[in-house]
């Protein structure tokens, strides 16, 4: 078949849009560079697979529902010399995922943790890893109209099965009865077969001060602290740093 339009339109068809994207540039390569059909048959279909693992990883941010922007090329170390920067790029090698090791990523508001957070799960989307990211309110709300629409448990069963979860603010506030025992179903269904990330403003010490009595409080702190991973950051805002107020001083 030496038409290139007919050519086109069985691709698109077939929905090869990788081949079909690259199509022009990979016929001139072929004839200036003289490549065999081989070399060109592996070229295209290099095309086409980079195509699909590229829509897979947006369609996992998407579904995590990721700040696009915070990633750890974007994070600045510098501005938090506290920062662990070694210990966070071993941990975005997501080893700790496949070690099923929760992180504690903890400070004050404004230093980074969830930005962090961000990255560590974009890392864990580039290698194909289903993640849920979920601020402390976010989380409770979504579990909330569940309950009300009768899919509690498949909510819950969703979150546990998941690659990472990720919880932002974690401890922002008391937790009742009900919602306690919603993190104890996920914590537990999670323990030591998946990874959980904990971005908290306060210190560990005070979490168990959220929970409704010591043994709701000491049945989930068990079981999150178990090869945990904690990273304590200090130091000034980044939103701080960059307010107009700040640069005017």
């Amino acid at each position: 078949m030496s038409n290139p339009a007919e050519l086109k339109s069985l691709l698109k068809a077939l929905k090869l849009s990788g081949i079909l994207d690259h199509l022009d540039v990979r016929l001139m390569e072929a004839q200036n560079n003289e490549l065999s059909f081989s070399e060109l048959l592996a070229m295209i279909l290099t095309d086409e697979m980079d195509a699909r693992r590229n829509r897979k990883l947006q369609r996992l941010i998407k579904r995590a529902h990721l700040n696009p922007g915070q990633t750890l090329e974007s994070f600045d170390f510098s501005f938090n010399p506290s920062t662990n920067a070694v210990h966070i790029r071993e941990l975005a090698t997501c080893q700790f995922i496949e070690r099923a090791e929760n992180v504690f990523l903890l400070g004050p508001t404004g230093t980074g943790k969830t930005h962090l957070a961000q990255a560590l799960s974009h890392m864990a989307c580039r290698q194909h890893l289903v993640v849920d990211f979920y601020s402390f309110h976010e989380l409770f709300a979504t579990l909330t109209r569940a309950d009300l629409a009768g899919r509690l448990d498949r909510q819950i069963g969703s979150l546990i099965k998941s690659d990472l979860c990720v919880i932002d603010d974690f401890a922002f506030k008391k937790m009742d009865q009900k919602t306690a025992e919603w993190l104890y179903a996920i914590v537990d269904g999670r323990y030591a077969l998946r990874s959980i990330i904990l971005t908290s403003n306060r210190a560990l010490s005070d979490w168990a001060g959220i929970f409704p009595d010591k043994v709701m409080a000491n049945a989930v702190m068990d079981r999150l602290a178990h090869n945990a991973h904690q990273i304590v950051i200090k130091g000034e805002s980044f939103r701080k740093k960059n307010s107009p107020q700040h640069e005017g001083a």
